[in-house]
């Protein structure tokens, strides 16, 4: 066999800055993180700008341009900023990658250029794989500005919008140049994406860190209640486990099929779908952790104790732990719009064998190959009649989609 093996290694390397007021021309965070290319010569930058972010801030877009007016000899803002909606419509309207591109291609930029996003989750994975496919990669600086954003989804590598009815079906791995934390952005956050975004931090401290688990047990009052402090110590340290985890799993562009940062997610990117994205991305993760947590305790993986204290902490940090569509067509297998399906869906998002992360304890993560449909039922049940218990309503989060609001995606 006549063959030749080719092997090599690329480095990625990318800082996270934590900071306020962002875009006021004395701090110096946004200009230290551009690099101008050439000696003597300004980077070239594409703001896209989340609706919602640019609604809730409407000195924003002046900012921006006063920023680059300021610091004219190390930033050239190439085109006008680019304002495209936010929230899960971003990724299932399929006009706006096109529309960035557009936007792209109208600048002029080139691979040593910036697209810039600022907005929550949806709008880092819009603009994100916009840059990324165009001159295979031009630089993507990401402004989170939600909760859950600043602690899970900016952190991380991907990018992705939504295909056949599927969450992130299109997608594309293009770390960022560099991810801009500003907490200012979270003061204009509605209080479901305050909280939503809470739920990734709960999933990363169930299967990496018991401390941060703790912590947010003592603070889930204050956290709740919108104490700044708090979330700022919580968004770090959940941000410090994702970007970890990231370097450290050893598979950060997911070539197997172990997926730990998707705890919960199986059950959570179905229901948004069924649920027409009425659920934030946070709030389904926050349920499939209470589906995949009772799992763990039903087929007796993890105590009662602990079980109690997860579901005791997504309904102390006001998160749901139940939605209607989870019992609805249960027993249709092969219906796609029974939440099962999303065992399937999940499979072949991943590749290879299903794999799903359950919890012999909190802080001890296994993966599991094998799901039990019946016991997936019964944790359904067992979920629906304490979603009751803690006074949830139905129809609770039935509420219309707006994509005005400031902060919705994942």
């Amino acid at each position: 066999m006549d063959v030749i093996r080719q092997q090599f290694q690329v480095a990625f390397h990318y800082p996270v800055y934590f900071t306020r007021d962002l875009f006021v021309s004395s701090n110096p965070v946004f200009r230290t993180a551009v690099q101008p290319t050439q000696p003597g010569r300004a980077a070239r930058l594409l703001f896209v700008v989340d609706h919602g972010v640019a609604a809730a801030h409407p000195s924003l877009i002046e900012a921006l341009t006063a920023y680059c007016r300021a610091h004219a000899d190390a930033l050239e803002m190439a085109a006008a900023p680019v304002v495209i909606p936010g929230g899960e419509h971003a990724k299932n309207d399929p006009a706006v990658v096109p529309q960035v591109i557009d936007a792209i291609h109208d600048a002029a930029l080139c691979r040593h250029s910036y697209v810039v996003a600022v907005g929550g989750g949806a709008v880092l994975d819009v603009a994100g794989y916009a840059a990324g496919i165009v001159h295979r990669g031009v630089r993507l600086i990401r402004v989170p500005t939600t909760v859950l954003a600043q602690d899970d989804s900016g952190m991380g590598v991907k990018n992705g919008v939504n295909l056949f009815g599927q969450k992130n079906y299109l997608g594309s791995f293009a770390p960022p140049f560099a991810v801009l934390n500003d907490f200012a952005f979270l003061t204009t956050l509605t209080d479901r994406d305050w909280r939503a975004g809470l739920a990734e931090a709960v999933k990363v401290a169930l299967i990496r860190d018991p401390a941060l688990f703790d912590y947010l047990e003592s603070h889930a009052g204050d956290l709740a209640g919108r104490d700044m402090a708090a979330m700022e110590h919580v968004i770090r340290r959940s941000a410090a486990l994702h970007l970890a985890h990231i370097a450290e799993g050893g598979d950060p562009f997911e070539l197997g099929s172990s997926r730990p940062l998707d705890f919960g997610h199986w059950a959570a990117h179905k229901l948004e779908g069924l649920t027409r994205h009425r659920l934030r991305h946070g709030e389904a993760v926050a349920i499939g952790i209470a589906l995949d947590t009772t799992y763990s305790h039903l087929t007796g993986s993890l105590s009662e104790q602990e079980w109690r204290r997860i579901l005791d902490l997504l309904t102390a940090l006001r998160l749901p732990i139940y939605h209607p569509q989870l019992s609805r067509r249960l027993d249709a297998v092969g219906d796609p719009s029974c939440v099962l399906a999303g065992l399937d869906e999940f499979r072949e998002h991943l590749g290879g064998e299903l794999t799903i992360m359950l919890l012999r304890g909190i802080g001890r993560p296994f993966d599991a190959h094998e799901i039990h449909r019946d016991i997936v039922r019964q944790s359904v049940e067992r979920l629906r009649t304490q979603g009751r218990s803690t006074g949830e309503e139905e129809d609770a989060y039935d509420y219309p989609i707006s994509i005005e609001r400031h902060g919705t995606g994942g």
